[in-house]
């Protein structure tokens, strides 16, 4: 099937806006990160919170992934529903009412989760006692990018001390997510913190790095046993800038209706920031490539409106065509749709669900 007749029939059947993903793409960005990861000789623990899916975690689990990692516990949830195991959690919970969903869900399945500080660590012990064995826990260790995790590997021994100290507890090691060139400072970092918890008895099995712009970094921290990294599967304009994809490892596109073309040198889509989001991308130019038309920009948004600035094209679209986009992050345009609709070598062949769609918690 052409283009054309995929965008027709896309539009025909499912309407606009749509978020199209092409599976053979998908699956072949599937098979070079893991092989990365088999090359470095570390487990690839892939990062679900990209496309949400049970259904995509199995073919990366299927393709030999070790385990996945969710950012919040309501993606946990949806996961181990969906009948996956082994998650990990990077992110610290709080509160009763998590800690508590987090115990019942560690009956029903291996669950490991980072902390970076005693408030959480504290809380913690109640998922332990609600479910009868211990909660393994992992240092969030902070080596540049300054989010999350500790900043001295001092904090990370005395965490994991107090992690040993609470019988509901398992320390298991410790999490990182470096810049793309703080890995140096990250070895240091990673030496004195695995001595100082050796001296304690503890022995760290996990050690975690993360993130799709470092796949040319993966294996370069000597002890790591896993790397996180999630965009990949799908791929934007923000991996394609920064070296870790081409347009054509791109799997995902949205597919938008041009609803206006008052003058000549702009028009609307039917995509705005309901969809494509108002994400820069860490200043790209525009809010998404569109495929067919290159040299077009969408310059901004209302909600339900994309506005196209068609001053650098000669070739301009019409009213009522439809055109496929590259958005800049395409996590969070995952996260504004209820589902994807899935393409093998020009035909639909599936929809699948995003079903842990707005689990925020």
């Amino acid at each position: 099937m052409s283009i054309e007749t995929l965008k027709s029939r896309i539009a025909r059947e499912f309407g606009t806006p749509a978020v199209v993903i092409d599976l053979d793409r998908v699956e072949r960005n599937i098979a070079r990160i893991q092989a990365i990861c088999d090359a470095a000789g570390v487990a690839n623990r892939p990062h679900i919170k990209t496309h949400k899916s049970p259904v995509l975690a199995k073919l990366q689990q299927q393709a030999g992934a070790r385990g996945i990692t969710a950012q919040k516990l309501g993606e946990a949830e949806v996961m181990v529903e969906g009948g996956l195991d082994d998650i990990l959690i990077s992110y610290n919970i709080l509160g009763e009412e998590k800690t508590g969903r987090l115990g019942n869900l560690l009956q029903r399945a291996d669950i490991t989760v980072a902390a970076d500080n005693p408030v959480t660590i504290d809380g913690l012990s109640l998922a332990g006692r609600i479910a009868g064995r211990p909660l393994g826990v992992v240092i969030e260790c902070d080596t540049g990018r300054k989010r999350a995790g500790v900043e001295t590997a001092g904090e990370a021994i005395e965490l994991a001390r107090q992690i040993k100290a609470r019988p509901d507890l398992a320390f298991r090691g410790f999490l990182f997510y470096p810049t793309e060139k703080s890995w140096p400072e990250t070895q240091k970092f990673f030496e004195s913190a695995r001595a100082g918890v050796q001296a304690l008895g503890l022995e760290a099995k996990i050690v975690s790095t993360g993130g799709t712009p470092n796949l040319g970094n993966v294996g370069k921290l000597a002890g790591a046993t896993e790397h996180r990294a999630g965009t990949y599967i799908f791929n934007d304009r923000m991996m394609v800038a920064c070296g870790a994809a081409t347009l054509d490892d791109c799997a995902l596109n949205v597919y938008a209706t041009v609803v206006s073309r008052a003058a000549p040198e702009r028009g609307i889509l039917d995509s705005g920031s309901k969809t494509l989001t108002a994400d820069p991308g860490g200043g790209l130019d525009g809010y998404g490539l569109i495929l067919d038309y290159p040299q077009a920009r969408i310059s901004g948004f209302a909600e339900e409106h994309g506005f196209l600035d068609l001053s650098r094209t000669n070739e301009r679209p019409k009213v009522g065509e439809v055109v496929r986009i590259i958005p800049n992050h395409v996590c969070v345009v995952v996260n504004m749709v209820d589902r994807l609709i899935a393409v093998r070598g020009g035909e639909v062949v599936d929809v699948l669900p995003v079903a842990a769609r707005g689990r925020l918690g």
